[in-house]
């Protein structure tokens, strides 16, 4: 069974490139210190390892 992800924005997507942007709220964050629940599934986990330097990310 697939754990949950806790994925919080520490940094601002101003002046980020279209395809980071694009991530970053594909993910369901749209402000800093937002925080979202995800499975921990292959596509997340992709997902957070384009723009892991924006993001704190926790198994829960």
């Amino acid at each position: 069974m697939a754990g949950k992800l806790e994925i919080t924005l520490k940094k601002s997507l101003i002046g980020r490139n279209k395809k980071q942007i694009a991530n970053v709220k594909a993910l369901g964050l749209k402000k800093i210190g937002q925080t979202v629940i995800h499975d921990d599934t292959p596509v997340i986990r992709g997902m957070i390892n384009k723009v892991d330097f924006m993001l704190d990310v926790k198994e829960v």
